[in-house]
């Protein structure tokens, strides 16, 4: 016998169906009016004479179809505030993704994941268990791990950066304070630690680079210097160009900041250290209680439990 809610599931299945057809048929249309326009911008390059720029782009047109789709996609869940269009844009700057479109791309390729995981668990799902109310908690599940997942793969990408960029920090502030005290300027100095520190330490060498084109580009040193810090996302390197922006507009000694930013970085590093080990006690006790305790409770107890139970054998 039909449970009453398997039934009332099954009434739902035109509505699924409808809504799915919907969705396939706005992607298609989509996708046939960005080849169209992308079609006519062709056209309209042929007609004149044809440069080497425009050959460039063509040939980079040819595989940006699949980006544009993406993009596509996620202008429907892109957020609508600027509030919202700055946090993300500014976590993907974060990880290290600066385009501008950058944001749409991830909204896309959010879509795209809950696409992947929802389409094949609701095809499986409702293809053994019918229309019930267990096989619609299945694929809720799994299509709320599609939608997370992007922003979880964000969140790591984001910390392994930042981490990098903590752990490179020092070596290149004394770097950069050996450099300004030897008599370089601050974009020669910049450009050396780049040169310097750019096989192991690639993301500060990288932000470092793009902070120096942009100073020969003829950018305000304070801006340039603000955007390295809000780009990074580290505190450290906020408080860095906070020193560096006021040392420049107060006419201070650069060099005298910097190694007043080395002393404090090299200070709270090792307070970090000493504030690690002094958890590290505290971390040790759930390994000891459920590992360490059990094995010597029986190494201890076993022998002399093991002739307790002889001797009451014997006795009895």
């Amino acid at each position: 016998m039909i449970p009453l809610l398997a039934v009332e599931m099954t009434d739902l299945a035109p509505f699924l169906v409808f809504g799915a057809i919907v969705a396939g048929a706005w992607f298609l249309m989509s996708a046939l009016s960005n080849r169209t326009n992308r079609a006519e911008d062709r056209l309209s390059r042929l007609g004149r004479a044809q440069s080497t720029v425009d050959v460039d782009l063509d040939k980079k047109q040819r595989f940006s179809g699949l980006k544009d789709a993406i993009a596509s996609l996620g202008g429907a869940m892109e957020g609508q505030s600027d509030l919202e269009k700055n946090k993300l844009k500014l976590k993907l700057t974060n990880a290290g993704f600066r385009s501008d479109g950058a944001p749409m791309i991830f909204q896309g390729l959010r879509v795209v994941c809950i696409a992947l995981f929802l389409l094949p668990s609701s095809g499986i799902m409702f293809g053994m268990e019918g229309f019930t109310q267990k096989a619609f908690m299945y694929v809720a599940i799994c299509a709320g791990i599609g939608f997370y997942l992007p922003q979880i793969v964000l969140w790591m990408l984001v910390s392994g950066r930042k981490k990098q960029v903590f752990l490179t920090m020092p070596d290149a502030l004394d770097l950069l304070v050996v450099c300004v005290e030897s008599g370089l300027g601050l974009d020669a100095a910049l450009r050396k630690v780049t040169e310097e520190m750019k096989k192991h330490a690639k993301v500060i060498c990288e932000e470092f680079s793009m902070a120096n084109m942009q100073l020969q580009m003829g950018r305000p040193r304070r801006d340039v210097l603000h955007d390295l810090g809000v780009r990074t996302g580290v505190d450290d390197m906020k408080a860095l160009a906070a020193i560096l922006i006021q040392a420049d507009r107060f006419g201070s000694s650069i060099a005298q900041a910097l190694r007043v930013q080395s002393d404090s970085m090299r200070i709270r590093r090792r307070q970090i250290a000493e504030e690690k080990a002094a958890k590290t006690a505290v971390q040790l006790i759930f390994p000891l209680v459920l590992f360490i305790f059990p094995s010597i409770f029986v190494v201890l107890v076993g022998p002399a439990a093991i002739q307790i139970q002889r001797g009451l054998l014997k006795g009895g």
